[in-house]
């Protein structure tokens, strides 16, 4: 999950530089910068690109920003002639910051660091894009998908498009491994689920493998409870992300067997510490050890997190069964 941010000071002090945070995002070294902190500080097996899942809508031409203390803000797009206005043909030319970022990384990173490059799944962006920020309940693309769903396939169709063209960029900048986060997918009902969450990950895992089969794709359908043992089987990916919510004995029994697992301590375990933290990171480790499986976070790390909190839990994972 997310490991620059807040949290961190120099990263802080970077974020400051940049002016703004799409500054941040399209500023190669700055970018390679905050990504490589954590790694600096605490070692991590695999390092995470430091971007944005919104910035495929801002390469598609959609205004976006980001405020302070408000987070991400569009403007809405909520009609047919919204859609035309989004051009395919600029994506790859938009994002070249982002790719050049990548190509540093390659050198700078220790050899020994995996390189994860990632994109949001299209209905999750797709709800900023409707919505023109985030919401509880990701009210205003779930009405258009309900009241005019060939107009909102259209839209998830084009993201379905911007999003391949965006993760096989990575992969020739140098990534090595793809995340594909899909935040809100548990706000769906099952047919929608199938419809807006697995076929369009189906399709760009599928694309995917076609050109990079050596390349391993991560899922995140968070929230999406027991329709992640079908997300896993009908998208093809290999390994997948569990949320804070799911139950682990139930994941070391049903979903171990079909991908490698990722997760799922909750992010403000780590921010309160202390015996409570250790004991979930312990029973973690226990109950999916037997299989493949990645330690991390349900979600990503929050700004208040203890750096110190961070370090204590890399040396528990490390030290386990030692």
């Amino acid at each position: 999950m997310r490991q620059a941010g807040r949290y961190l000071p120099e990263y802080r002090e970077t974020r400051a530089k940049a002016g703004s945070f799409l500054n941040l995002c399209y500023s190669p070294a700055l970018a390679e910068e905050v990504t490589l902190q954590p790694i600096r500080r605490y070692g991590f097996d695999a390092s995470i690109l430091f971007s944005d899942i919104l910035v495929v809508p801002d390469g598609l031409g959609q205004t976006v920003g980001f405020k302070e203390g408000e987070g991400p803000v569009l403007d809405p797009i909520t009609t047919p002639e919204g859609l035309d206005k989004l051009d395919l043909s600029r994506v790859v030319k938009h994002l070249e910051p982002v790719y050049e970022t990548v190509k540093r990384l390659t050198k700078s990173l220790p050899e020994e660091t995996t390189l994860i490059g990632f994109a949001g799944a299209p209905w999750t962006v797709a709800t900023y894009m409707v919505g023109g920020r985030g919401s509880p309940d990701q009210g205003a693309a779930k009405a258009w998908a309900y009241k005019e769903p060939q107009e909102f396939q259209r839209l998830i169709d084009i993201l379905t498009d911007a999003t391949i063209l965006h993760l096989s960029a990575q992969v020739d900048a140098g990534v090595e491994v793809l995340q594909i986060f899909d935040t809100w997918a548990g706000s769906l009902p099952e047919t929608q689920f199938r419809k807006f969450a697995i076929e369009p990950v189906k399709r760009i895992v599928s694309s995917l493998k076609a050109k990079y089969p050596h390349v391993p794709v991560i899922g995140f359908p968070r929230g999406a409870g027991p329709l992640v043992l079908d997300y896993i089987k009908e998208t093809g990916i290999q390994g997948v992300s569990l949320d804070t919510g799911m139950s682990l004995t139930w994941a070391a029994d049903e979903v171990q067997k079909l991908a490698c697992v990722q997760g799922n301590l909750d992010p403000l375990l780590l921010v309160a510490g202390g015996g409570e933290m250790r004991n979930a990171i312990n029973n973690i480790l226990k109950t999916l050890e037997k299989r493949p499986f990645i330690f991390n976070l349900g979600h990503g790390i929050v700004p208040q997190t203890p750096p110190e909190h961070v370090a204590e839990l890399v040396k528990l994972v490390r030290n386990y069964g030692k």
